[in-house]
């Protein structure tokens, strides 16, 4: 998310709304790709990456305190595409833990 916050600068002038955009399908895959023993972490990591992504976005300027007022004016804002990045990879990572919960035990089912 760094570097697409970085690219979202460089490319789109910082636009917000693009970093969301781009948030949603990294949550998809986050929740995808993880492994199946961290099924549960998913929901947890996403937000974090979605607020450190913002550090190069929310610059507000005036040094440390202006870009912590930046970022949390940012989080603020943006807080529909982070629910809905974090509901994304939680949906996914469920679905995920309950069909891996359903092979166990039929695999429980079919040795007895």
């Amino acid at each position: 998310m760094v570097v697409l916050g970085w690219l979202d600068q460089v490319l789109f002038g910082a636009s917000l709304t693009v970093y969301g955009v781009l948030f949603l399908p990294v949550c998809a895959l986050t929740a995808c790709w993880i492994r199946r023993g961290d099924l549960v972490t998913a929901p947890v990591v996403v937000p974090i990456a979605f607020a450190v992504g913002l550090l190069p976005l929310a610059d507000e300027g005036g040094g440390f305190l202006g870009s912590l007022m930046g970022l949390f004016t940012a989080l603020a804002t943006q807080a529909g595409w982070l629910y809905g990045g974090t509901l994304v990879a939680g949906v996914i990572a469920t679905v995920r833990k309950i069909r891996l919960m359903s092979r166990r035990a039929a695999q429980q089912r079919s040795r007895v």
